[in-house]
């Protein structure tokens, strides 16, 4: 690797280094205790110095300096780690720079001419990959170390890394942590002791920081069953953000196939940097607080001072810009918080005092005036230029009138006229009013004291309007949270839910898009569809607008219009309870919106297949139980007690256990404050019942309490009338409960947990998400080993082997290649078998690695036949047990098993020609060919009788044909009996390969001259039984000569010859001609030829072992395969 020039005192380093070449202008030089045998005590101390100093020569044992006759000093210009990388920089300056240096007259001349080419050739070589680096010099260094010792490919992006110590026992290990795009690697040399391994993030279960007596800080990290603990970091907090960001974006990636298509900088895994995933986790967090669209990146931060006008007082904090907002938290957490959409803003000034503070005119004809703010006049310029705002407020207040006189008149005015037509229909159609106002509009004059206390709640709104602002740029306080906590008034719910989750930005910036989504998913059917019509009436079923057409067509609209958005999600159980609750408050388009908040930014990952998102919020339940409420967890036996009676609470958020009147209260929480209301709200009621639950035998016990808890929580104050409110259920005296007020419930979860900070519980869910996926994992690895295991004979270990080999070849193809193919294969709604499937070009990689016959000369037209007889369904894929169950006759077949293997291998539809289109060799297939051959269609017989190919079920569509797997599942069973009568005959073409391929199997057996002339002796007798057959069934046909081969002749010449044409020597005929007809044979004659050779017999029962390719596989580094 070239280097950076710097200086080099010779005379100082002559202890350390060995001088092996030198020229009038360079020096090649060996480090002292390196090429020498064992080493010595030289060899151990220099490199325990070289570790611990992080020196380049500890990875880099030669070096290359550059020196001039008239000078003392010396240029570091290259460095190598063997030999023969040094000796290739040594002969390009021989080449390529010494016969120019004789030109100059001078040293410094020679000097500057040499450096100025050593950093063009590391220009060159950065321009592609180093140029996001803080430090491309050390960065190419510390790349070089990197690459050298843990053996990974050099697609593999390393990010960044520090010093840390790895405490192995109680002793630590100083060395080098190393974080990049897919795996955690450290490297430890200390005393001839080496300590190095490599952790891919997708095995990490646990990742967390921790401290005990023997470690302040440390961070621990569970991979495989195994432990690990780092500490002594210099900037601990950084790291472990960091180490929480990589994790996170190969769980996504890898599981969950996220594309990143809204952050380009994170699509390309080649592309990633220590910066980029530091910006990308602070615009989370940014996104998070204040509720923004996922296309939001935080841009700026600036300390600044904003003026309160409703308390007449400063509030220091920070302002935070993104494209479109300009936001404001106060740094004493939740005493402030402000919103302001660029859209909103309508004039951006300076005033004209001492500190010239930045004054931002919102359409609400309010001012509000941010101080002590750094460079605001490059910040007012931007500002005006992103919100399109003017200076004057006056000015900006006739803008706006002519705005929304504009946007009154011609709202429709940029779609064509049948785009017009359309809309107009389709918002006829949407429904215009919440069903609540429908259903149940309120009497203005009732003066009933539940309407009283409803009235004052709504004055109370509208004096805190008043005074802190209403609509997206109102004033955010401990008091807005207060008004929540007591419940909103039934006429502002629908407008305060919009508000507080932010789907109010969403519905402004997408004008039209819920009327165009309704209009392109009528009509449409897919899975999703047919189940959401399955579920339209058993939401609120009990509710007079769910029990009315108006009421269930909203409903339908809502929950296909969504489907129809975002198909990764659909539809899933418990967003038809949430989605009439928003329909019973909000507009139709309004409910659509908040849908789309809740399932895409509060509560991310609840709503598909495996609900990873509630499981990880039940984790931290679990988890805050064991913090909060002890004596539960510690009377529990099981903590899985929790999970399975909360899931409910989490996936509906309690709408599904309490009275509707009750819920809609909890809802009102859980829009202001998130996934915190529910978690306090839960941890209120295991409180309340705690006395109940200790005295609890078993676990049906404990559900009992909390169901009759939850029949008996009241709204006293709801307005509701009683035809919809859900009445208590009566209980005898005995084990009755108390009413309780969902009121003081809440209150009480606010005045004993309310110090959960948000920010706690997002590391919370980051923490305990890698522990969920890693679970989820684990009960399909069992599952798909439990099936397997019947079908095969490996061992347990063998078998849990081969599955993290199928896995981790899934994933290579995943780790370095921009949106691979390859992620589409696993998709864990499907069965435990169909989750991780691989392609042709996977399965010559492994077969390569474990397949006993992979020392063929034809080894991958063998991998590919292979591969075309497993794929029966034609979707190109094979899953595990089809892989195990090939591996399984290979190795543990019977004599007539593995000869059934390779004759089904030799015909149609797994047969096909293969001819590589490199004519240098011939036998190796290309990624290219593999693939063309794997997809190419061969016909057979039984094809051409039977049209009803087999398929697999439809996956990408999201509708899953039942009726197709069952039939899989018979024919699998039918085919167990099958019979080798029904086998077709092999034809003329495909015994000549079938031939070579036994050829190719001989190869290094030390019987392999015995073998060839067993197998020549088969061939004759199947062409004197096939010559013997025909003249029986042709008795008037002339004789043929299918002996005219050297076969016939005998094969005593081909056996002798040893050479790489063996396989096509004597034992094999010579293609007969056109007018002549083919030969073929069946099952049974082949079979029965074989069983004449004692000699084929025992080789094919002669069984390998399987550990000892494991084993290697193991120790292959991933670069060797990747290469293959």
């Amino acid at each position: 690797m070239w280097l950076k020039p710097e200086e080099v005192m010779l005379k100082n380093a002559l202890k350390l280094w060995v001088t092996e070449k030198s020229n009038t202008y360079f020096v090649l030089q060996r480090r002292r205790g390196y090429g020498e045998e064992g080493g010595g005590l030289t060899g151990l101390l220099v490199g325990t110095l070289d570790a611990v100093l992080d020196s380049t020569s500890k990875v880099a044992p030669f070096r290359i300096l550059h020196q001039t006759p008239e000078s003392q000093m010396y240029w570091s210009i290259a460095c190598g780690a063997s030999r023969e990388e040094i000796t290739k920089h040594w002969d390009w300056l021989l080449n390529n720079v010494m016969k120019t240096l004789s030109v100059f007259d001078s040293s410094e001349d020679i000097t500057s001419f040499v450096q100025g080419k050593i950093r063009g050739l590391i220009a060159e070589e950065a321009k592609d990959s180093l140029f996001h680096e803080e430090d491309p010099d050390k960065f190419r260094e510390t790349l070089m170390k990197f690459e050298t010792w843990f053996g990974l490919p050099e697609e593999e992006k390393l990010v960044t890394y520090y010093s840390c110590s790895y405490w192995s026992g109680r002793v630590p290990c100083q060395g080098w942590l190393y974080l990049s795009t897919n795996f955690l690697s450290f490297y430890s040399f200390l005393l001839g002791s080496e300590v190095k391994f490599v952790i891919p993030w997708d095995e990490i279960s646990k990742l967390e920081k921790t401290s005990t007596v023997l470690l302040t800080e440390s961070i621990h990290v569970s991979a495989r069953g195994e432990d690990h603990y780092f500490s002594m970091f210099l900037h601990i907090t950084e790291t472990f953000l960091l180490m929480e960001q990589l994790a996170d974006y190969a769980m996504r990636r890898l599981f969950d196939k996220e594309t990143f298509e809204n952050e380009p900088c994170l699509a390309d895994p080649l592309q990633i940097t220590k910066r980029v995933l530091e910006t990308r986790a602070h615009s989370e967090q940014f996104r998070a607080y204040f509720r923004l669209p996922r296309s939001e990146s935080l841009q700026e931060v600036h300390e600044c001072v904003l003026w309160l006008p409703f308390s007449h007082f400063n509030i220091l904090g920070k302002m935070c810009i993104s494209e479109n907002y300009v936001c404001f938290a106060s740094l004493e957490g939740a005493q402030c918080k402000l919103i302001i959409p660029l859209r909103e803003v309508v004039g951006v000034d300076t005033s004209g005092s001492g500190n010239k503070p930045l004054i931002i005119f919102t359409k609400g004809k309010r001012a509000l005036r941010f101080s002590d703010v750094r460079d605001n006049d490059r910040l007012m310029a931007k500002l005006r230029l992103a919100s399109g705002a003017v200076v004057s407020p006056q000015h900006s207040a006739s803008r706006e009138i002519s705005e929304v006189s504009l946007s009154k008149s011609d709202s429709l005015e940029d779609y064509s006229e049948d785009q017009q037509i359309s809309l107009k229909d389709s918002i006829r159609t949407v429904s215009t009013e919440a069903l609540m106002t429908v259903f149940h509009p309120q009497d203005a004059e009732n003066l009933e004291p539940k309407m009283l206390k409803e009235k004052m709640k709504e004055q109370s709104w509208n004096i805190h309007f008043e005074e802190y602002g209403r609509g997206v740029c109102m004033f955010r306080t401990k008091k807005t949270r207060d008004l929540v906590i007591r419940g909103i008034p039934e006429n502002l719910r629908g407008e305060l839910w919009l508000l507080f989750s932010g789907a109010v930005n969403d519905m402004a910036t997408h004008p039209g898009y819920y009327n165009e989504l309704v209009e392109e998913s009528m009509g449409t059917c897919s899975l999703a569809t047919d189940e959401i019509e399955r579920d339209l009436r058993r939401s609120l079923p009990e509710h007079p607008a769910f029990q009315s057409d108006t009421g269930i067509s909203a409903l339908r609209r809502v929950l296909t219009a969504y489907a129809y958005r975002n198909p990764k999600i659909g539809y899933c159980q418990a967003m038809n309870i949430l989605t009439s609750v928003l329909l019973l408050y909000a507009k139709e388009e309004e409910a659509f919106w908040l849908l789309v908040a809740v399932c895409e930014r509060m509560l991310p990952d609840y709503f598909n297949r495996r609900i990873i998102g509630a499981l990880v919020d039940q984790a931290v339940f679990e988890e805050l139980i064991g913090c909060h409420l002890p004596q539960l967890t510690a009377h529990m036996a099981d903590m899985t007690f929790f999970s399975s009676v909360s899931l409910s609470w989490f996936l509906t958020l309690f709408i599904s256990v309490l009275p509707i009147e009750s819920a809609v209260t909890v809802v009102d929480c859980f829009f202001y404050e998130g996934i915190k209301a529910i978690l306090q709200l839960g941890l209120a009621t295991l409180d309340y019942n705690m006395e109940r639950l200790l005295n609890c035998k078993d676990d049906a016990e404990a559900v009992t309490v909390l169901n009759r808890f939850f029949d008996n929580v009241t709204n006293k104050d709801s307005p509701l009338p009683p035809s919809v409110q859900q009445a208590p259920v009566l209980n005898d005296g005995k084990n009755s409960h108390p009413k309780v007020d969902i009121s003081d419930l809440i209150r009480e979860s606010y005045e004993k947990y309310g110090d959960i900070r948000s920010e706690e519980v997002e590391s919370m869910r980051c923490r305990n998400r890698l522990y969920v996926i890693q679970t989820l994992e684990g009960t399909t690895k069992q599952n798909v080993l439990r099936v397997v295991s019947q079908e095969v004979k490996f061992s347990a270990a063998e078998l849990e082997d081969l599955y993290d080999l199928f896995k981790m070849e899934h994933f290579l193809s995943c780790y370095w290649t921009l949106n691979s193919p390859s992620l589409k294969h696993h998709d864990p709604s499907q069965p435990y078998l169909d989750q991780y499937q691989i392609d042709c070009q996977q399965f010559r990689v492994l077969y390569n690695f474990l397949s006993p016959w992979s020392h063929c000369a034809n080894k991958d037209a063998l991998a590919l036949w292979t591969f075309r007889l497993l794929d029966e369904n034609s979707d190109y894929l094979i899953n595990f047990k089809e892989f195990c169950c090939a591996l399984d006759v290979m190795y543990n077949g019977s004599f007539t098993d593995i000869l059934k293997l390779l004759f089904k291998m030799h015909i149609p539809p797994a047969f096909t020609e293969v001819e590589s289109q490199n004519p240098s060799n011939v036998t190796k297939l290309s990624k290219e060919d593999l693939i063309r051959f794997s997809q190419l269609n061969v016909s057979t017989v039984s094809d051409q009788n039977d049209c009803s190919v087999k398929k697999s079920p439809e996956r990408a569509k999201g509708k899953l044909d039942i009726q197709m797997y069952l039939k899989q599942w018979q024919d699998e069973l039918l085919k167990k009996e099958e019979s080798i009568k029904n086998f077709p005959r092999m034809s003329q073409s495909q015994f000549i390969q079938f031939s070579k391929t036994m050829f190719n199997l001989f190869h290094g057996d030390p019987e392999e001259e015995l073998l060839y002339r067993a197998i020549a002796n088969v061939t004759r007798l199947l062409l004197k039984m096939e010559e013997v057959g025909r003249k029986l069934t042709s008795p008037t046909s002339p004789a043929r000569s299918m002996l005219a081969s050297p076969a016939s002749q005998g094969s005593e010449s081909g056996i002798q010859d040893c050479s790489e044409d063996k396989a096509e020597s004597t034992s094999i005929p010579s293609p007969q001609k056109d007018d002549e007809m083919e030969w073929s044979f069946a099952f049974e004659q082949i079979l029965a030829s074989l069983l004449n050779e004692p000699a084929l017999v025992r080789f094919f029962e002669k069984h390998a072992d399987i550990k000892t390719r494991l084993e290697k596989v193991k120790q292959t580094p991933l670069k060797c395969r990747v290469k293959l």
